[in-house]
């Protein structure tokens, strides 16, 4: 026979030969490695809440009550501010300005209920 036709013959053979052990090499039918067994049944970390030094603590705690020492009298501020402006109105502006205020906190109100119940969790709320 020719060198040439032995080598077609030849050449598929050694191909085929050399390709199946490494086929059986990439198997996906193995078994996860004991490492990647153990760690999905791990319970997740808890993360612990580290507390700094005290003095920082105490300065923390001391900015937030200023915070809401300033938020409480910021609102007592808008709230007489409110009242006064409607007592120096006439008794038929002053009833006008109610009911608008009334009507606005209604409009909010149903807004934001129509915004929440869009979103998943607070839209079992309304249903």
């Amino acid at each position: 026979m020719n060198s040439l036709q032995i080598k077609k013959i030849v050449i598929p053979i050694m191909i085929f030969l050399l390709a199946a052990p490494l086929s059986r090499a990439q198997s996906f039918d193995r078994p996860a490695s004991r490492q990647h067994r153990s760690a999905s049944h791990k319970k997740p970390l808890r993360h612990k809440n580290v507390k700094g030094p005290a003095s920082i603590e105490k300065v923390k705690k001391q900015q937030e009550e200023k915070e809401s020492k300033r938020q409480k009298d910021y609102s007592k501020y808008v709230k007489e501010n409110q009242q006064r402006s409607l007592e120096i109105q006439t008794p038929a502006v002053r009833e006008r300005m109610k009911r608008n205020i009334k009507d606005a906190n209604a409009n909010f109100d149903a807004k934001h209920k129509s915004s929440a119940s869009r979103t998943r969790k607070a839209g079992k709320k309304y249903r």
